[in-house]
């Protein structure tokens, strides 16, 4: 038997917390139509998304907004909730909209959990909304996915840093970050 599904869009998502049915404090994102369940925040999670965070505005400075944790919008089915994203400014601050892909320079997951899902289902969805620059920061093996080169079918170029090695967005290629400050000090 094939279950059809009833795939929730951006807007039914955004009525459900109007209407109190999901608490807008709930850690949710919609996903492909599906509501998801976001991983609890870890202290070494929240530690590499600071990290980060400080890392690209010493670089950035004030030439763009840097959204943590908040929805990027991608198309009428899926709202994530990405660690960082680095998008353009805009003079309302987002206000009445959430970012769209033509608004994202970077994305970035930071991964302890959620390696997988991030690898392969954000990933997937990222790519296919066109976002040119997504990384994954994997705290647990201390390395960096730079994921590259969007289509349909995903990213065609990945590329797995170790954290002796240096990054930029490709938007910004003056800004390097050793991929070592983006992780906690070794024990």
């Amino acid at each position: 038997m094939v279950l059809e599904l009833r795939l929730l869009t951006v807007q039914d998502y955004h009525r459900l917390t109007e209407a109190g049915i999901l608490d807008a404090e709930e850690r949710v994102e919609l996903i492909a139509g599906q509501i998801v369940r976001m991983a609890a925040k870890e202290t070494a999670h929240s530690a590499a998304v600071t990290r980060v965070e400080l890392l690209l505005r010493n670089c950035l400075g004030h030439q763009l907004l840097l959204r943590l944790q908040d929805p990027i919008q991608l198309d009428n089915y899926s709202e994530p909730e990405p660690d960082i994203a680095v998008v353009k400014l805009e003079p309302r601050y987002y206000e009445d909209h959430h970012p769209k892909p033509s608004d994202v320079y970077l994305v970035i997951e930071v991964a302890d959990t959620t390696l997988q899902r991030d690898l392969k289902t954000k990933a997937l969805l990222y790519a296919q909304s066109g976002i040119a620059d997504y990384w994954v920061l994997n705290i647990n093996d201390r390395q960096l996915h730079v994921l590259r080169s969007p289509s349909s079918s995903g990213y065609q170029q990945e590329l797995i840093l170790a954290e002796a090695m240096t990054v930029a967005p490709i938007a910004f290629p003056d800004c390097a970050i050793a991929v070592r400050e983006m992780l906690s000090s070794v024990q």
